[in-house]
């Protein structure tokens, strides 16, 4: 990888007060502040790309990042996913010619992608990095596959596309998938002490099978036989169903947690690599002989392009929280934390009155208006509504055909319009359409309410009056619009969960972890499309089912004689079935809650052989045993911390700032403090305020504070991180000609 420019001899003005005089260092370059901003959006997002630092490799690398280059890329690898959907066994069938020739463009698109991705990294790294390869592999293997299946199908021979296991592992292996690799890692790391335990496991289930065999043979049903057969299957239940999976998620929780910390440690120094690089680009040495700093000026341009719809009243204050003595520079910790602190999400709020103030102050300033905008901002306003809501709730469980039930929807109706109407003339009307509005005011739990109950009564009432209005057609059923009705009266009761404060911190908990939860949904997508399209090759055709009308006496056995008498089909299990991509899904969910496992997989082993056992086995090991107890080991930890663990030191450093500035206003006693200098871009929707009177301005630390999953991992693990480990000493070599070597991360 080539070296950033380094500073020269040349001399330049002084900076900030004189206090750090730029002699010896040259002015930074466009260039220069273009791949320092690169360094420090790839940090923030935790992208750990070894990329060229050349000219042309940086605008490559740039493109490469791209949001809409990433969009499609995930466009692609969704379509290439979908076509499943319309290939043999197909739920929409297609000509096979279509489907490759789909097929065909999403391998160009992934082969393109791959090259440019080629074209920003030292060709040496390209070719020893484990994702690449399996890309490469992937697509080789794909297009054979293609060939030969294409070949089989035109001389009418037995066909199998068996590349279509490899599809979802391209969602693994780019790029922009390291969440999802990180998770495969976790079980893979996971695996060795779970397998001790499945071990122990088994022997347990040998031990009691043989009791049974003994005991049991000859006298089902045992419990008939004797009261005393009960401690038998008590004793089973209980070491085998409650002990052991309780342990297995103990094992998991464990090992995971161990091998995520180093994970999260490693991917925390590979961000601060960056951000070094970052600042060996923008550093200038003090005359006086110390470190190496970054000023102000040079700060805020980077700042610019790596954030570039950043207000600048949030980059100055995210500036004061960096340099918090005032220098008008900072050293390497300092700006190594800028990446943590792009991740904590500031809302700048501009403080306006309401319209109405400015319209009519006498009337909305008037004595009958306080006193109305006190008792709806009172908390017994909160509570009779909320009463409204439960009274409301009972109505909805009655007997809808009453007419006087039925009328009172209106009534219902009537009191929300006016408790929005209500909210509306107290608080500023624009505030509630804003981007950030759910955190920004005093009264966020109002407004949420109000924004919320809006969408939710103009709905509701909508579709009553349209409801009422077709009720009077003749000949005219209204069955769906009155089922949105019932839905969304229930809807509302959510918000008396919200008045609830440990309801609203577990709900605003789980929301703050959401993203994280989304990356195993992506893990469970990857295996059950593995699973669905190896179960379709091997059950596709061996089960049929039959619609209710249906008089086909196959209808009995579910298309297939080997099934008569089973309780496979005695309990009408037909439509669970491999026959395509979607009911093969459906069919994975219920073995995934075990939700009559043994009826399934005995109606599959009794269509094909008894080793197709295996098949369900695996699937049960792979995904109940492994991924979803990983799963509720991620969410366990997630959550205590989000739950309960105390604010990082750096967040709590940027609201210690923001309460400062805060004050700032309020007093107004500096003139040319920073407050007065802010201006703001969010939330800006115009003000009523005279051109004289300096607008005032709120800072707040949004409620979901994790942009990214990486932020929340690292969050987890805080308390074990050293601010000011740079692992700069790892590599002598890379330390003599001024570089730092990325963490070696294993392979998937």
């Amino acid at each position: 990888m080539s070296e950033p420019e380094k500073s020269g001899d040349v001399p330049e003005p002084a900076g900030q007060g004189n206090t750090l005089p730029r002699g010896g260092n040259p002015a930074k370059s466009p260039q220069d502040f273009d791949l320092a901003a690169i360094y420090v959006s790839d940090a923030q997002y935790n992208r750990n790309i070894y990329f060229d630092t050349s000219p042309q490799a940086v605008r490559l690398y740039l493109r490469y990042n791209h949001w809409l280059s990433q969009v499609l890329l995930y466009f692609f690898i969704l379509v290439d996913l979908s076509l499943a959907i319309f290939e043999e066994p197909a739920v929409l069938p297609l000509p096979t010619w279509a489907t490759m020739l789909v097929e065909l463009l999403c391998l160009l698109v992934f082969t393109i992608r791959l090259v440019h991705y080629a074209k920003v990294i030292p060709r040496d790294k390209f070719w020893k990095d484990p994702k690449n390869i399996c890309i490469i592999v992937i697509l080789m293997l794909t297009l054979v596959d293609m060939a030969i299946y294409g070949a089989l199908k035109a001389t009418n021979c037995y066909a199998l596309r068996w590349s279509r296991v490899l599809r979802p592992l391209l969602l693994v292996n780019v790029t922009e998938g390291r969440q999802l690799r990180r998770a495969f890692r976790s079980i893979r790391n996971a695996l060795p002490q779970i397998f001790y335990v499945f071990l122990l496991f088994m022997f347990s289930l040998l031990i009691f099978s043989l009791m049974a065999l003994k005991l049991l043979g000859k006298r089902m049903p045992a419990y008939n036989a004797s009261l005393g057969f009960t401690i038998f299957f008590i004793l089973y239940i209980l070491i085998n169903t409650y002990i052991f999976m309780s342990v297995f998620l103990a094992v998991v929780y464990n090992n995971y947690k161990k091998y995520l910390k180093e994970e999260v440690q490693q991917m925390v120094r590979a961000k601060r690599h960056k951000m070094v690089r970052a600042f060996a680009v923008l550093q200038e040495q003090r005359v006086e002989g110390g470190g190496p700093v970054v000023t102000q000026a040079n700060w805020n341009q980077m700042v610019r392009l790596v954030q570039p719809n950043m207000s600048n009243a949030h980059r100055e204050l995210l500036w004061s929280v960096s340099d918090d003595k005032n220098q008008g520079y900072i050293g390497k910790v300092p700006f190594v934390q800028l990446a943590d602190l792009l991740n904590i999400e500031v809302i700048t709020v501009k403080s306006r009155p309401h319209p109405l103030h400015s319209m009519c102050p006498a009337i909305y300033l008037s004595a009958p208006s306080r006193l109305l905008c006190r008792l709806v901002q009172h908390r017994a306003f909160v509570i009779v509504y909320d009463l409204i809501i439960l009274v409301n709730a009972v109505f909805i469980g009655l007997d809808e055909q009453n007419q006087m039930i039925a009328n009172s929807e209106w009534v219902f109706l009537a009191l929300y319009l006016l408790e929005i109407l209500l909210k509306l003339y107290v608080f500023e009307p624009r505030a509630f359409f804003s981007r950030h509005s759910f955190w920004n005011c005093p009264s966020a739990s109002q407004i949420i309410s109000t924004r919320f109950d809006t969408i939710i009564v103009v709905s509701a009432l909508i579709a009553t009056i349209l409801n009422s209005t077709m009720k009077s057609l003749e000949d005219y059923t209204t069955r769906q619009i009155l089922d949105i009705v019932f839905i969304l009266r229930v809807l509302r009761l959510i918000r008396v969960v919200d008045s609830i404060k440990r309801f609203r911190a577990i709900i605003n908990t789980l929301i703050r972890i959401g993203p994280a939860i989304l990356t195993f949904g992506q893990l469970i997508i990857v295996v059950y499309y593995i699973f669905a399209m190896v179960g379709m090759e091997l059950f596709k055709g061996k089960v049929k089912f039959y619609e209710e009308d249906s008089t086909d006496p196959e209808k009995a056995y579910c298309g297939n004689p080997l099934l008569k008498g089973t309780a496979f089909a005695e309990l009408n299990y037909c439509k669970n079935n491999f026959n395509n991509v979607v009911s093969s899904f459906i069919l994975l969910v219920e073995l995934t809650v075990v939700n009559q496992w043994h009826v399934l997989s005995s109606g599959f082993a009794s269509v094909t052989y008894m080793s197709a056992r295996i098949f369900f086995v695996l699937f049960h090991i792979v995904v109940v045993i492994i991924i979803i107890n990983i799963f509720v080991a991620f969410v366990l930890e997630a959550f205590f911390v989000e739950y309960s663990v105390d604010k990082s030191d750096l967040q709590t450093s940027l609201e210690r700032k923001i309460e400062e500035l805060e004050l700032a206003v309020e007093q107004e006693k500096l003139e040319d403090n920073l407050v007065n200098a802010m201006e703001t871009i969010d939330n800006d929707q115009g003000t009523s305020q005279s051109a004289n009177t300096k607008p005032a301005l709120m800072f707040k630390i949004a409620s979901k504070r994790y942009r990214t999953v990486d932020a929340l991992l690292q969050r987890m693990f805080e308390a074990d991180l050293d601010p000011e480990d740079f692992a700069e000493n790892d590599d002598p070599e890379a330390q003599n000609n001024g570089s730092f070597v990325n963490p070696t991360f294993s392979p998937v």
